[in-house]
């Protein structure tokens, strides 16, 4: 079955242009080289008689084609196309990305995604025209190549973190796929800067503009004690079994991390990405709200973002402790979570056996915390890229205590649904009075009614 082709004559202006708008959007395969590039690549235009387009890397290196050295699609931020889709083409690479098919292999993410491990082939080779299986193997080498030529990690470390079962399969699958060694492809990197020969640092790509004040103020303003800090533009956080921090740069974010097993990278990576809103696309997302009554926020705020979560289950709790209080007491009654059973915060699993009294909680508020725990731990509710938005939404209202806008906040930072819209938020309400917004705007704003609160929630 033939995968979902791209246009080719628009695919082919944008190399053209090297228009920064489609990068992470589909490959450029050049027949005559053998090589794949981003759409933003320095080198000449080849002819169009000579191009292929892909809508992913790992169909372009199925057809036999390597990873360009000079614009390195390894940095590409993701497709914006498949969190607007939501669909299970878009929840399984997520999940691949979070390392889920390297930790229980493609017939463990189809359990997840409640699917046969057939259909999700199917479906992976009608829509990229390779499976999951291949999807998840381009992961691995792409994350490895910019390990070895952005880290001092040794070769034998670098396998392990980018997701290989060992260093043999590592050496093997790089010089089939790719026609040399690590152990070549480290000796033609220059010397390492000072802070990635020191530890690991990587690169985040982004799309431009973006709001990095608004994104750290956001964050700084929620940041859990004891868990997670921003100082002014850098932020940092505990992690299973280390620490990550979180600085902006000319187009990027420098990730460091600190961690006792690198395995776990793959997954920081991921996270870090859909925390930051890395994959959003801007431009789109302007275009359709400066059309509206929101053209002078979205004037004032090119770029803004919203933020995301390191954790969803993490997130789900915060929405909860957060009804009807403020930001600044919310903040504090998680804090005592994380004292009483951290040092991070305690997963579904801990958290519906926990002891909560004494904190400050109501028993009600008790209650829903724990139920939702105990949903979450048994895989009722997913709330980290497995389920469909408006399934796992409909889940959540079935928790006692959860109401349509704690469900919708959930939604739109968790579950990274684009749309997801705070219904009977008073701070929304009030912005949309005082500009003089009628409700019925609000449609107005599809499919991007999450970004339309953050402006609004934003606005002075």
């Amino acid at each position: 079955m033939a995968p979902v082709e791209l246009d080719f004559d628009s695919c082919y202006r944008a190399v053209s242009a090297r228009d920064a708008r489609f990068d992470g959007r589909f490959y450029t395969a050049v027949k005559t080289t053998r090589i794949y590039c981003r759409p933003i690549c320095p080198a000449r235009t080849p002819a169009s008689r000579n191009v292929r387009f892909y809508r992913h890397a790992a169909s372009a290196e199925a057809a036999g084609f390597r990873p360009c050295k000079r614009c390195r699609p390894e940095l590409s931020p993701g497709d914006p196309g498949w969190d607007l889709r939501g669909d299970l083409i878009g929840r399984a690479l997520r999940l691949i990305d979070d390392g889920a098919a390297d930790d229980t292999g493609v017939a463990g993410l189809a359990r997840r995604l409640h699917i046969t491990e057939r259909h999700l082939h199917r479906l992976f080779v009608t829509e990229l025209g390779v499976g999951p299986l291949a999807v998840a193997r381009t992961r691995r080498l792409l994350l490895a190549k910019q390990l070895l030529t952005e880290t001092g990690l040794p070769v034998t470390e670098v396998a392990f973190a980018a997701g290989f079962g060992s260093v043999r399969q590592f050496n093997a699958t790089m010089r089939e796929t790719y026609g040399f060694t690590p152990s070549e492809l480290r000796g033609t990197v220059g010397p390492l800067s000072e802070s990635s020969a020191a530890g690991l640092r990587l690169r985040l790509h982004r799309r431009e503009p973006y709001d990095v004040e608004g994104m750290f103020a956001f964050l700084a303003s929620r940041a859990i004690p004891g868990l997670e800090s921003v100082d002014g533009l850098t932020y940092t956080r505990l992690v299973a079994g280390g620490t990550l921090t979180l600085t902006p740069g000319p187009g990027v974010f420098h990730l460091d991390v600190k961690l006792d097993d690198t395995r776990q990278l793959a997954r920081v990576v991921a996270r870090c990405r859909r925390l930051l809103d890395l994959d959003a696309d801007p431009d789109a997302i302007a275009s359709a709200l400066g059309a509206t009554s929101l053209e002078p926020l979205v004037a004032a705020r090119p770029g803004l973002r919203v933020p995301g979560t390191f954790d969803g289950f993490e997130l789900a709790v915060r929405a909860i402790v957060g009804q009807q209080i403020s930001v600044a007491g919310a903040r504090t009654l998680l804090g005592r979570i994380v004292s009483r059973h951290g040092p991070l915060f305690p997963s579904a699993a801990v958290l519906a056996e926990a002891d909560l009294d004494g904190l400050g909680f109501t028993t009600r508020r008790i209650l829903t915390m724990k139920d939702l725990a105990e949903r979450v731990a048994d895989g009722r509710i997913d709330l980290d890229g497995g389920q469909e938005p408006g399934h796992a939404v409909a889940e959540l209202l079935k928790v006692p205590g959860i109401g349509p806008w704690t469900a919708a906040y959930i939604g739109l930072r968790a579950l990274r649904d684009p749309d997801a819209w705070p219904t009977g938020d008073l701070v929304l309400n009030k912005r949309m009075a005082a500009l003089g917004i009628p409700a019925d705007h609000i449609e107005r704003w599809r499919p991007w009614r999450a970004y339309a609160a953050l402006h609004l929630w934003s606005s002075k």
